[in-house]
């Protein structure tokens, strides 16, 4: 069985980190959904700080922001997956009902160290994401960035592939 690590170095998109955050939920908590989907879009940020992404509760969307990403691929590839994955688990975590933000950021911690290990960079920034992103800000619960109908979002096709049998 290949290790989380390697797979995660493994992944060529979004979509194959998505599924690696999944099996990752699946094995750590025994717990998981299906249907959800990815959107990119860019989100509002202050001259010091940048949101990564948000879960609009109840709902069935990731909206990551694209911006960070673009950033990251530019300055910091070797950042990139395990940025992804960090933030793709957070808002998985707030889809699964853990809506809770510092509850939420703990589960990242708690599931990160057990997939990845202690020494490993998706761990470490789960544990201080501004050693790695120093600008990066959590959305405080319940965060919908204001005026989402001028919002341009790109969805990300073949997001959540291994749910794809269920959705008809």
């Amino acid at each position: 069985m290949r290790s989380y690590a390697l797979k995660l170095d493994e992944a060529k998109s979004l979509a194959d980190i998505f599924e690696i955050v999944k099996e990752g939920v699946r094995k750590v908590m025994n717990t998981g959904r299906a249907g959800l989907t990815l959107g990119l879009a860019e989100l509002s940020g202050g001259h010091n700080c940048w949101i990564g992404a948000f879960y609009p509760v109840g709902s069935t969307t990731i909206i990551m922001n694209k911006a960070p990403l673009r950033r990251i691929a530019e300055t910091e590839p070797r950042l990139y997956n395990a940025y992804a994955f960090h933030v793709l688990l957070h808002e998985y975590l707030h889809s699964l009902g853990y809506i809770d933000e510092g509850g939420a950021r703990s589960l990242v911690c708690w599931i990160s160290q057990e997939l990845f290990g202690e020494d490993h960079v998706v761990t470490q920034m789960a544990k201080d994401m501004s050693k790695f992103l120093p600008n990066l800000t959590y959305p405080a619960q319940g965060y919908i960035p204001q005026n989402l109908e001028g919002l341009e979002i790109e969805m990300v096709k073949d997001f959540d592939r291994s749910s794809i049998t269920y959705i008809i």
